[in-house]
């Protein structure tokens, strides 16, 4: 697996373990995001989820998405929250717990364990830049969702503040080899595949970092930046510092949504 690349089975299975990385990351950008409305908050508003809905959500990590939004999963007529890691999962569970609606499976989008059409809505947020068959897992979505159903799947763009950072650094190469397996630029070619109608929004955002310690834990939990763990912590801060304005460092941030529907012609359904 290539630095950054992320979509390695085990290496994904590795990173997701536990919620500690995730959890790092999660509050960073709500810490330092300039939209303050939330990323999360902007995604739910995308959803259109009638009463008595089934709905599944694929990688559902630690399940923070949906905490506080007890009014919105109690319309629902069945929720299914699931995810690739068993602690992931667990986490969830402890987040959420139990909800006379909910259940909570542990599952891989290459290979779902559900009958076809089995829901309305299906929901993938973050996690198809991870799958090592993301033409697969597309394919398994549209398998499970009605013929009037509808895909979420918000992900990032390719101008990200990672970009910049790496150049900070001078990573390149196997040093820097950032996930564009599933973006904003390339995402919709994979879902026309199986959806005729597919939406991309973009959610409008920046980072303004006023503590740099807090940059450092983030870089130290990606992925794509392992390569910087070989630097001691104070010189990464020490970089990091050069390139600060009045003791702030501000970056773009490129996220957004798809919002895939209309079944096309697939494995004998229509």
């Amino acid at each position: 697996m290539q630095i950054g690349s992320s979509n390695d089975s085990e290496a994904v299975k590795a990173q997701y373990a536990t919620s500690k990385g995730l959890d790092t990351r999660l509050s960073f950008h709500d810490k330092y995001s300039t939209n303050k409305l939330g990323y999360g908050n902007w995604i739910v508003s995308n959803y259109e989820i009638g009463e008595g809905m089934k709905v599944l959500e694929l990688g559902c990590g630690t399940g923070s998405l949906w905490m506080g939004r007890d009014e919105l999963v109690d319309k629902f007529g069945k929720f299914v929250l699931t995810d690739f890691s068993e602690g992931m999962l667990a986490t969830a569970k402890g987040n959420l717990g139990e909800i006379k609606n909910l259940e909570y499976k542990q599952a891989d989008i290459q290979d779902l364990p559900f009958e076809d059409g089995s829901f309305d809505v299906v929901i993938a947020n973050s996690m198809l830049y991870h799958v090592p068959d993301i033409m697969k897992g597309i394919s398994e979505v549209r398998r499970v969702l009605k013929d009037d159903g509808v895909f979420y799947t918000a992900t990032l763009g390719e101008n990200n503040f990672t970009d910049i950072l790496a150049k900070w650094f001078e990573l390149g190469g196997e040093s820097f080899n950032p996930n564009h397996n599933f973006t904003m630029q390339n995402g919709a070619g994979m879902l026309k595949t199986a959806f005729a109608d597919v939406e991309g929004r973009i959610y409008e955002d920046s980072l303004h970092v006023t503590d740099i310690e807090d940059l450092v834990d983030y870089l130290c939990s990606l992925a794509s930046f392992k390569a910087i763990m070989d630097i001691p912590v104070d010189k990464i801060a020490q970089i990091l510092k050069e390139h600060a304005v009045d003791g702030a460092i501000d970056l773009p941030k490129e996220y957004g949504m798809f919002i895939a529907k209309g079944l096309r012609n697939f494995g004998g359904r229509v």
